[in-house]
């Protein structure tokens, strides 16, 4: 074993952040799955453009979420290593922006179908 290699974090540390991610990842597929959700069983909704909107905004959300919580897994994971300040998911408040605007527009859309 070198000198100059960093210690291992302890394996909790690692697992939590193991943990973190994997809900993230979660919440990914859930929102792909709300987008082709929408996409298969919302043909009542007119205009077209509007469906197609509703329907990939969240795929489109879903995966750009899971290349991110991918990246600050990544970061986590450096900084457990180094022993650095962990850094913050600066993606998580956008990502409760977008979830609070489709869930308004959806409730809104189910109210006046």
């Amino acid at each position: 074993m070198s000198h100059d290699a960093p210690p291992e974090p302890d394996p909790r540390f690692t697992l939590a952040n193991e943990r973190t991610f994997l809900a993230w990842i979660r919440t990914s597929l859930a929102l792909i799955a709300g987008g082709v959700a929408l996409a298969e069983l919302g043909p009542h909704l007119e205009p077209r453009p509007l469906r197609v909107l509703l329907s990939v905004a969240p795929v489109l959300t879903g995966a750009v979420l899971s290349l991110l919580a991918h990246r600050h897994w990544r970061g986590v994971d450096a900084a457990l290593r180094t022993e650095s300040p962990v850094p913050r998911p600066r993606f998580a408040i956008v990502l409760t922006v977008l979830v609070v605007v489709a869930g308004l527009v959806l409730s809104v859309s189910l109210l006046f179908l």
